[in-house]
Parts: C-alpha cells; sequence; structure tokens
C-alpha cells in the first residue's frame, strides 16, 4: 500500500489592518501565496477610512482563505487589534499561529522554513530577521537574532511580530491569558513583546532565526518600524525620557505573572536607586551589545531624573 501523504502544516495568520489599502494587495498575494503549508487568514480591521473593510470583503467573497472579523471596532492602535484577533480565533484546527502586518512582502517559504524550524528544534516559538525597504528603493538588513539573555524579553521583543510564528499551545495560552485579564492588557503598547514575554516567562523555548524571510516596509504610517535613523533616535530618546519604555516593562511583568521575581522586585517598584541598579544589569536585559550601551544610559538618565 502506498505510504500515507503527511498533510501540510496548517497556519492561522492573524492579520491586524487599518487604512492599509494601498500595499494590502501585494501584502495579501505574499501571504495566499506561501508553498508547503496550509493557512487560512483571520483579519481584524480598525475603522479605516480608505476602504479597507471594502477591500478585505470583496476579496472574502472569492478567496476561501480569507476570513474577515465583524468590522466596526476601534481599537486604536495594533496591540489591541491583535489582542481582539488572538482572543476571538478557533485555534483548536491549526497547528501554528502566526502574526502579518497589512505592509509587508513574505517571501514565498517564510511560513515553510519557520514551521520547519519549530519542528527542527522542538521550540514554541519563531521570529527572524528582516530586510527592511523603503520606497526610495534603499533596503538593508535588519538583524535580531543575536543571543537571548537571561532578561531580555523583559524588556525588548524578539523581533518584528511580522516574523512571529508560534505553535497552537502557546496560542491557546495566550488566548486564555487575555481573555480572563482583558483590562490588563489595555495599557500594553506592542504585541510582539508580550506575545515574547508571555512565552519566555512560562518557559515556552523561543528561537531567533538569522534568515531573513520577508521584505519589512518602511514609511511614514508605521507604528513602529526600524530603528534606522535620525527620527527613531529621536522617537527613543523621547521615550526613555518620559519612562515608557519602563512603565510598559512593569505593565508586562505584571501581567505576564513575572512580578513576583527577585530580580524584577529590584526595579518594578521605580525610584532612581532602581534604576540605576538595572543600569548595571544591561548585559542581561538586552541582545544587541549596541542597546545594552543604549539600555545603561537610559536607565542613568531615568536616574538624574527620577522615575516612579
Amino acid at each position: 500500500m502506498p505510504e500515507p501523504v503527511n498533510p501540510l502544516p496548517s497556519v492561522a495568520v492573524c492579520l491586524a489592518a487599518f487604512n492599509g489599502v494601498r500595499y494590502l494587495p501585494q501584502q495579501m498575494d505574499s501571504i495566499l501565496g506561501q508553498a508547503g503549508v496550509a493557512i487560512t487568514v483571520f483579519v481584524s480591521v480598525d475603522c479605516s477610512s480608505d476602504g479597507t473593510e471594502d477591500w478585505f470583503q470583496r476579496l472574502q467573497e472569492t478567496e476561501h482563505r480569507v476570513v474577515l472579523l465583524p468590522c466596526g471596532e476601534k481599537f486604536g492602535g495594533a496591540a489591541p487589534n491583535f489582542f481582539r484577533l488572538l482572543r476571538e480565533v478557533d485555534f483548536s484546527a491549526f497547528d501554528y499561529v502566526a502574526y502579518a502586518d497589512q505592509d509587508d512582502i513574505w517571501l514565498p517559504e517564510k511560513l515553510k522554513r519557520a514551521t520547519g524550524q519549530l519542528t527542527e528544534t522542538g521550540a514554541d516559538g519563531y521570529s527572524s530577521d528582516v530586510v527592511a525597504f523603503w520606497e526610495s528603493g534603499r533596503s538593508t538588513y535588519i538583524r535580531k537574532s543575536y543571543p537571548q539573555r537571561q532578561w531580555d524579553y523583559l524588556f525588548e521583543s524578539a523581533g518584528p511580530g511580522c516574523t512571529f510564528v508560534f505553535r497552537r499551545n502557546l496560542a491557546l495560552e495566550l488566548q486564555t491569558a487575555l481573555r480572563q485579564n482583558r483590562e490588563g492588557a489595555q495599557d500594553v503598547g506592542l504585541h510582539d513583546w508580550f506575545t515574547y514575554a508571555f512565552a519566555r516567562a512560562r518557559n515556552h523555548p523561543w528561537i531567533i532565526d538569522d534568515y531573513a524571510s520577508l521584505m519589512y516596509r518602511q514609511h511614514g504610517d508605521n507604528q513602529v518600524g526600524v530603528n534606522a535613523g535620525v527620527s527613531a533616535l529621536v522617537w527613543r530618546a523621547r521615550k526613555v525620557l518620559d519612562g515608557w519604555g519602563l512603565n510598559q516593562a512593569r505593565m508586562i511583568a505584571r501581567f505576564i505573572g513575572a512580578g513576583d521575581l527577585p530580580f524584577v522586585r529590584q526595579w518594578m517598584g521605580g525610584g532612581r536607586l532602581a534604576v540605576l541598579n538595572l543600569a548595571f544589569q544591561a548585559r542581561n536585559c538586552r541582545r544587541k551589545p549596541m542597546d545594552r550601551l543604549w539600555f545603561a544610559m537610559s536607565c542613568l538618565a531615568l536616574a538624574v531624573i527620577g522615575w516612579k
């Protein structure tokens, strides 16, 4: 008798959209053209003014692999939009879950490589490097695959969320947590950072692939893009000086149940001494060597001006 054919890995792609009709055709073509996997794209649209809802409605009528969630809600950012997808999509029939932005270009074997890496390593979560590109034609390789550190997940993401792929068991744990504590997630600003932190805090192995399988589009409407250029430097400096980054870290630590860890208790309460001590832990808090220096300098700045 012939050998049974192994079914393709099934992936639920969660796409959060807002005023994205300009780039959606290219993005969706690259997602629906993925090789070696069986996909269904679940879409949540933040109320848009450019016809994004209608565009997906028309696509859904001709493409059975696209499921548009009921429209009409205002989320005000990518994170609450993705959290809506995590709460409402039924992941029980899928092997993996992936995040998708509305404006990138996925290479044809992006998901095949990610699911293969997860199978090969036994990890529960995956992210990767990217190639950032601009409409001017400029492009640059963005490395995110620096070795993970003991506490990096409390202070940064594992890379752009559009590279994230994770197993169903992790997706279901995230779903339960978000359903049980919807209010606690309202002020979380970055869904990818939260996902990575949640996974690491619960001892789910995570790999960061030194391979770029998507073109990461950069434009004026990016909510968070690559950390490159003067504008990005100014944005980061403002976030440091108003304490946004450490406030997010504190909020995420509480949400994922890490607030009682001795390391977290050292700085959770705020104060100059707390962030000063944190500066000396920079080597354990960020992956990229230059980011460790930036982190230490940021903590020193907050020690001077005060962080509550």
